[in-house]
């Protein structure tokens, strides 16, 4: 079983840019299908974005195409987020896990989640 480990969270102004990192201390994560999630204080835990193993599938929430990005780098054994034009309501605890598919991007169909890392935009 894969555990993640999610880094690169902060507190960075709106308008601002983070870049998420998530990686194993354990087996690799390389070709298996990860999810991004966020969930803000008193919300859900939501899609952000996922990829399959092979990272010829990309899938987003549609409120934040264009300006985050997931791509992976299987010799590093990482999935990266880049988040750029932050605002406020990006505030939350970002978490990668595992898909159990390669296509079905859901927070209600992973796992091995990480312990997430915490991204706070604010002025």
């Amino acid at each position: 079983q894969l555990q993640l480990v999610e880094s690169g969270g902060g507190l960075v102004q709106p308008g601002g840019s983070l870049r998420l990192s998530c990686t194993t201390s354990g087996p690799t994560l390389n070709y298996k299908p990860i999810g991004w999630f966020r969930q803000a204080p008193g919300k859900e835990r939501e899609v952000v974005s996922c990829i399959s193993g092979s990272g010829g599938r990309l899938d987003y929430a549609d409120s934040l195409k264009g300006r985050f990005t997931i791509s992976r780098d299987n010799a590093k054994n990482t999935v990266y987020l880049q988040m750029n034009s932050l605002k406020p309501e990006d505030t939350a605890i970002y978490y990668c896990a595992q898909l159990n598919t390669q296509t079905l991007c859901d927070p209600l169909s992973a796992r091995s989640w990480g312990q997430g890392t915490h991204v706070t935009v604010s002025s």
